[in-house]
């Protein structure tokens, strides 16, 4: 290898060793040791201090009571300056619009609660004539009634999941999908496609397809939505459909600080298949 080469696939190191340290941080974990950072990602403790050095000079990083470490200024005044989407709704909304110019169809945006239900908090309503308006803006919904509903189902832990499959589920259209077993391989089918869709299993006349959205710790916290009537939407443009949203649903989840290796990991350690 030359030395350029060798500089230069140090340095990529470098940054690769940088992010996985910022990673560490979280709501829950906001303040921590040398020692905790080194278990955490892996490195030496030798490796660890000489990073957390470089990353306090260039305020990556700030050093608080007790020799503990937290993110940096820099950080802090990304985020205030609004370089850095801080919620779901900022980070979703330049690319729902995008995404509804492009396919000419609304597109929803879907925010897990912390009961398991969704609620619809904002769309970029197509301008079609006949076209799906959301009339039901913040109201919440059970899980897995629609492609959103379902889509948020299928990466959800197999706990939460089967607790939500052992209730009634009571059919809104002769198109509800009611029965557990089914709904359990249907979930499946979801996670390996990257995306699930609906066939007017919640409103009448109106297909949809979804895919989610993942945060910084690989969790799925919301999901996208492209949704129209069902003349418009045959079961072959609702695969293409899907790709796009699946593709758009991945840019916010990457504003929000998701990456394939995290996602990926928490998908394997919940036993998920797919993704």
């Amino acid at each position: 290898m030359k030395p350029t080469e060798a500089r230069r696939t140090g340095g990529v190191q470098s940054i690769d060793r940088a992010a996985s340290i910022l990673r560490c941080f979280s709501e829950r974990r906001a303040e921590l040791t040398l020692s905790e950072i080194a278990r955490a990602t892996g490195l030496t403790t030798s490796t660890t201090h000489r990073l957390l050095a470089a990353m306090q000079q260039n305020h990556l990083l700030r050093q608080t009571q007790g020799r503990r470490y937290a993110p940096g200024p820099l950080l802090v005044q990304l985020v205030r300056a609004g370089a850095v989407t801080t919620t779901l709704r900022e980070a979703a909304m330049p690319v729902m619009t995008d995404l509804r110019d492009q396919v000419e169809e609304t597109v929803g945006l879907h925010a897990l609660t912390p009961n398991d239900e969704r609620v619809v908090i904002d769309q970029a309503e197509s301008h079609q004539p006949l076209r799906r308006t959301y009339t039901d803006l913040g109201l919440p919904i059970p899980l897995p009634y629609g492609a959103p509903g379902k889509v948020l189902c299928a990466w959800l832990p197999p706990a939460r999941r089967e607790a939500i499959l052992g209730r009634e589920i009571v059919p809104m259209t002769p198109m509800t999908m009611t029965d557990p077993a089914a709904l359990r391989t249907h979930l499946e089918e979801v996670r390996s496609r990257g995306f699930a869709m609906s066939f007017a299993e919640r409103t009448p006349g109106i297909r949809s397809v979804a895919a989610p959205l993942f945060d910084h710790d690989g969790a799925v916290t919301g999901c996208m939505s492209v949704s129209g009537p069902e003349l418009r939407m045959p079961a072959e443009r609702m695969q293409d459909l899907g790709a796009h949203v699946r593709q758009a649903a991945w840019t916010v989840s990457e504003a929000l600080g998701a990456t394939p290796d995290v996602v990926r990991t928490r998908t394997q350690s919940l036993g998920l298949v797919g993704q």
